[in-house]
């Protein structure tokens, strides 16, 4: 099976850009070996609230909300953030 195909918005890519090298990378480490294989893993939840279907993830103290096309074989990173902010 060939992987999901991974987009960051300008907010995720932005964000990332600030955080510190190690933390930054280890985000994106999880987001590429996570995502990619699994667009909804076990310890995913469900966004409520939002008119499309997202998800989000925990990687430490950040949180990281996306969309799966399961169609196109793709995830949009939406927002990337601590937790109290991301909502």
């Amino acid at each position: 099976m060939m992987g999901f195909n991974v987009n960051y918005s300008k907010q995720a890519k932005r964000y990332l850009h600030k955080l510190d090298t190690h933390v930054a990378q280890r985000i994106v480490d999880k987001i590429e070996t996570t995502l990619t294989t699994t667009p909804v893993p076990h310890k995913s939840k469900r966004v409520q609230g939002q008119k499309r279907l997202m998800f989000r993830i925990r990687i430490g103290n950040h949180r990281v909300l996306y969309e799966a096309d399961f169609v196109q074989q793709a995830i949009g990173i939406v927002t990337i953030d601590k937790r109290p902010r991301v909502y």
